[in-house]
């Protein structure tokens, strides 16, 4: 009996000793970092120039021009914005300040009068293309070219440096020099031999005619411009002194850090 009391009394003590701790709840905080505001943002004018500036199929602004300026306005905690035209409708916002900047710009006394210039990020250099039975036209320079009374497309308010606006200004000249808002008007006209050259950026003339296959038809000739500079312009209506000389530190910090060269190296191939 008292062997069985001794039992139940184990047992008893067994059950109330089961009864759980109590719950220790850990509550889990989560510290939410705010992402930093940009400070400014800049609209970039955009000439559908292929593979410096263009957009893709879905619409989003790419190429060299594009990455260069978008890596340096990071740097500066800015914001890219971009607006698509011509290069004609393009200068005309930068004017008014619609537009805050036009990449692939030379720098022109005219154009000082109305806009800051970045320091220069990259060389152009402007070809001679002709139809493919022209390849051998016998001409070392524009000049020639023109002497012979060939018509020559180029763009409207491009420059093409000081020896080709020279020889527009020369009145035997003028009229063999035709103007188009956009260079593949120019292919066009070409192809209908309503001119016998045009002029194009030697990177941008090989990726149109490899993109729409007129390879065949059109080929690059000998004659060429000298390179030169190009700039990113900026609006003085827009923009400050102070952002462009923030945005020529950025592209001295992207050019020594080597992303500038990876990005070039990238558009080379």
């Amino acid at each position: 009996m008292n062997k069985l009391m001794l039992v139940m009394g184990c047992a008893l003590i067994g059950v109330v000793g089961c009864k759980p701790a109590e719950q220790v709840i850990i509550e889990k905080t989560t510290e939410v970092i705010e992402a930093k505001a940009p400070d400014c943002t800049l609209t970039f004018g955009i000439d559908a120039w292929e593979p410096y500036q263009y957009m893709t199929v879905d619409n989003k602004p790419t190429g060299l021009d594009i990455e260069i300026a978008s890596a340096v306005l990071n740097n500066m905690n800015c914001q890219l914005a971009v607006e698509q035209g011509s290069w004609t409708e393009l200068l005309l916002k930068l004017k008014t300040g619609e537009v805050d900047a036009v990449l692939g710009a030379s720098k022109t006394e005219d154009r000082k009068s109305f806009a800051y210039f970045s320091d220069a990020y990259r060389k152009e250099r402007f070809q001679l293309y002709v139809r493919k039975d022209n390849i051998n036209y016998p001409y070392e320079n524009i000049s020639a070219f023109l002497e012979d009374g060939h018509k020559l497309g180029i763009v409207n308010q491009y420059y093409y440096g000081d020896d080709m606006a020279e020889l527009y200004e020369n009145e035997t000249f003028q009229p063999l020099f035709v103007g188009a808002i956009i260079s593949e008007l120019n292919i066009a006209r070409l192809l209908d031999e309503e001119i016998d050259g045009l002029l194009e950026d030697s990177f941008v003339g090989a990726s149109i005619m490899r993109r729409k296959g007129l390879d065949k038809y059109i080929k690059p000739h000998n004659i060429s411009l000298e390179s030169t500079d190009v700039f990113v312009m900026f609006s003085q209506e827009s923009v400050t002194e102070e952002q462009v000389a923030a945005f020529n530190r950025g592209l001295t910090q992207l050019k020594e850090n080597g992303e500038y060269n990876k990005l070039v190296s990238k558009y080379s191939h």
